[in-house]
């Protein structure tokens, strides 16, 4: 898998001059968010394209070994459960092989988005963070900092001052409300610039997020 780039679904414009990688949840598809798109509200002819990864399937340990679509190992959801960094990592090369192919069809790293909703956003996270260039922008949804103990070491000085887009629902009954502040609150005290919303929701997207996204990613991307 590592030398294959990940299946994925494609929309926006033919010819971009900007990009979002954006990865799915727990057991999801690429399909989840694919019919965001048109609510982004983005300018018209926008010239972004949209990447929606498929996650390769694999037993998940929370999930009683049973298998299904993961970006990487969860053995648990309460803090201070160990978290599967090698898996992270398998899942930061993936997502960074789809980066250099989006760079190969003429889209700069500094105009790329990597985004993600739940597992997905931590991946978006966990990869943004190390990426030896600049991005344009990380985006996590209803998410948390992995592996946030090593971020210090870990993180690329390229990004330390990428804009980094937060959400999270205050009744999130998946990812506890409290995880999706330490996250901000650790980003923050590392020096990087978190935009932080927070919504009335469970473990969802809600259309005054989905509006807020659309801003952001027209700001970050100078659309």
């Amino acid at each position: 898998m590592a030398e294959d780039l990940l299946e994925v679904i494609e929309t926006g414009a033919p010819a971009a001059t900007a990009s979002v990688i954006w990865m799915h949840g727990l057991g999801a598809s690429g399909h989840d968010f694919e019919p965001i798109v048109p609510q982004l509200g983005l300018p018209d002819q926008a010239p972004v394209r949209f990447v929606f990864p498929h996650a390769p399937a694999q037993p998940v340990t929370l999930n009683a070994g049973v298998s299904m679509p993961a970006w990487y190992d969860v053995y648990g959801l309460t803090a201070g459960t160990p978290q599967d960094a090698a898996g992270l990592d398998r899942a930061a090369g993936w997502i960074g092989a789809l980066i250099a192919r989006e760079i190969e069809r003429g889209v700069a790293a500094d105009r790329i988005v990597l985004a993600g909703f739940s597992q997905g956003g931590a991946v978006a996270l966990h990869t943004g963070l190390r990426y030896p260039s600049r991005l344009a922008g990380v985006m996590g949804l209803s998410t948390y900092l992995p592996v946030k103990d090593r971020v210090a070491e870990a993180g690329a000085p390229a990004n330390r001052e990428t804009p980094i887009f937060l959400a999270h629902g205050q009744y999130d009954g998946v990812l506890g409300f409290d995880l999706g502040i330490a996250s901000r609150d650790a980003l923050q005290t590392l020096g990087y610039t978190v935009d932080w919303h927070e919504y009335p929701m469970e473990h969802q997207v809600c259309l005054e997020e989905v509006q807020a996204i659309g801003a952001w990613l027209t700001r970050v991307l100078a659309l």
